[in-house]
């Protein structure tokens, strides 16, 4: 198993991220986006839309365990980041996380 964070800031200083909600549901829509991932503290309308959208257009969406703070101080961000679109992952790994292990894919219907 990688290490979230660690890949978290690769990917936010060796690829091409969009922070904030707005370009989130933007990137939900329209399917740029290969991964959003969300704070824990995330407002629950910006989770529902971005969820709903995410499903559509098949975009793999992670939970952060931390707050907003604490994925705003792991991209190095002055600000809070309740919403983090990753369109190209750069030197991470962190899209290894969207590809279910074949043990998972054989249990069925379950999530």
């Amino acid at each position: 198993m990688i290490d979230v964070d660690k890949a978290i800031a690769t990917a936010v200083k060796t690829g091409k991220v969009s922070f904030g909600a707005n370009s989130a549901i933007q990137n939900a829509k329209t399917g740029r986006a290969k991964l959003i991932i969300l704070a824990a503290n995330c407002p629950e309308a910006i989770r529902e839309d971005v969820e709903y959208y995410s499903k559509l257009s098949n975009v793999f969406l992670l939970t952060y365990k931390g707050s907003s703070l604490d994925l705003a101080a792991l991209c190095g961000k002055p600000f809070t980041i309740s919403a983090l679109s990753i369109r190209e992952p750069g030197d991470s790994e962190i899209l290894s996380l969207t590809e279910k292990p074949e043990s998972e894919e054989s249990l069925g219907g379950n999530e």
